[in-house]
């Protein structure tokens, strides 16, 4: 979408912060008509700037409360071992995240598991055994005093 004017911005913003907020509120916030808001809502799905709608939820409530970033670095620099990687951490619910990142090491993953037991066994029985990876470092979550990822 080319127009991203500020009541664009000004939707994306009170949608970010609320999801279920009802287009009559989101209507007013923006200073639209509702049937205006409505329209540029719809706009905004329709062209990919609004990807989906999703729940935040308590992940000590779910039995995953641990949270580790890992740092991966790939034992060749290559387009074939970079898909082969993707791959297996596609299969890995564990990896909520994937990013491939510049600098040192190739990617970044954000992983969610129950606890350290569950945490070690991804490491070791899942993490370590596909064969691109040369090196792994990990970084615990103690705590999180902002996160606005929904």
């Amino acid at each position: 979408m080319s127009d991203m004017d500020t009541i664009n911005r000004n939707i994306l913003r009170e949608l970010q912060a609320n999801g279920r907020i009802s287009n009559l509120e989101l209507a007013e916030k923006v200073g639209l008509s509702p049937s205006a808001c409505l329209r540029r809502v719809q706009e905004l799905e329709r062209t990919g700037v609004i990807q989906g709608y999703r729940a935040l939820v308590d992940r000590n409530a779910i039995g995953g409360g641990f949270l580790a970033y890992i740092t991966v670095g790939l034992s060749q620099h290559t387009k074939a071992h970079q898909m082969a990687f993707e791959k297996a951490m596609q299969r890995a619910p564990e990896v909520r995240e994937c990013h491939n990142v510049t600098g040192t090491i190739e990617y970044l993953l954000r992983v969610e598991v129950a606890d350290l037991a569950a945490y070690k066994h991804f490491h070791t029985e899942v993490l370590g055994t596909v064969p691109q990876v040369s090196s792994i470092t990990s970084y615990i979550v103690m705590g999180s005093p902002k996160d606005q990822r929904a």
